[in-house]
């Protein structure tokens, strides 16, 4: 069966270090799961991908719990992929013997409280820590600190630069293999004039240091800078999600738009804890599915 879905979000997920892709569908409102990826992490076989092909063949009751969607691959591109649903994973544990069948439950049991709600509630906590130091701000290791934060017990590489490309609405992010480089530029960009910041903040996008959770601890890392050079900050809430996203696209190439937007949210109320809980949640709103 090829399943076709209006698909919003994609994700990787992780048990005992082994990545489990997965796609959000929009229409059914659940998450669609590798197969071949699940098969993986429940035994370990010589070839995950042969194993399910026997498997879906023989039970033939996973039928109405899987399909097929594109899923990125470790090159950065989409391929059509089987996917299998929460009640096909449960099903699917019935089936194959694995040592890891309550482990896996409890894990796909947690997924249901989403990441970005517990990762959120983590990122609230981050209003006046000590976290970073000054002569960290708007450098790559104060981001991979908020990143581990806000991120950590909930992503196995959270803190870690990536070291695969990824891609996302067909725009390829920085060649993992030139990363390091890239992000050692990054940090030696001026950052104390409101141009240079924006201008900083764009290259650290193109970037995307991280497999996941890039925007919302990157919008964190900005307004730290902001706080640090101007003593301002921005007031996310005034600021369109569709307008955000649409400036970001247009980023690599022009960063008019985007400095239009964050220019007209700047505010000098740093010290506003209610402000920074907003701007938290209007962070996470961005990355909500529609």
């Amino acid at each position: 069966m090829c399943y076709q879905t209006n698909m919003i979000k994609h994700s990787i997920r992780y048990f005992n270090k082994k990545e489990v892709r997965a796609v959000w569908d929009n229409e059914q409102s659940m998450w669609w799961y590798s197969a071949v990826d699940f098969i993986n992490i429940l035994i370990e076989p010589n070839s995950p991908r042969r194993y399910w092909n026997n498997v879906k063949v023989r039970n033939p009751e996973l039928s109405p719990f899987c399909g097929q969607l594109k899923l990125y691959a470790d090159d950065g591109k989409k391929y059509v992929s089987d996917v299998i649903n929460e009640s096909g994973v449960r099903l699917l544990l019935t089936i194959i013997p694995s040592k890891y069948k309550k482990q896996v439950l409890d894990w796909i049991t947690g997924m249901l409280d989403p990441i970005d709600e517990q990762s959120k509630r983590k990122a609230h906590q981050l209003y006046k820590t000590n976290l970073i130091s000054e002569d960290e701000v708007g450098k790559t290791i104060s981001l991979q600190k908020i990143h581990a934060y806000i991120f950590e017990g909930l992503y196995d590489f959270a803190g870690k630069i990536r070291t695969k490309t990824i891609s996302k609405g067909g725009f390829i992010f920085a060649n993992g293999d030139f990363l390091p480089q890239i992000l050692l530029q990054i940090d030696k960009m001026p950052q104390s004039t409101f141009d240079e910041i924006v201008e900083k903040y764009v290259e650290m996008n193109i970037a995307h240091p991280f497999m996941e959770g890039n925007g919302r601890a990157t919008r964190i890392w900005l307004d730290l800078i902001f706080i640090k050079e101007l003593k301002e900050c921005i007031d996310w809430s005034k600021i369109d999600k569709k307008d955000y996203f649409d400036a970001m696209m247009l980023s690599s190439n022009s960063d008019v738009k985007i400095k239009e937007l964050l220019k007209d949210a700047l505010t000098d109320e740093i010290d506003n804890r209610e402000l920074f809980l907003k701007g938290i949640d209007t962070s996470y709103y961005y990355e909500e599915v529609e």
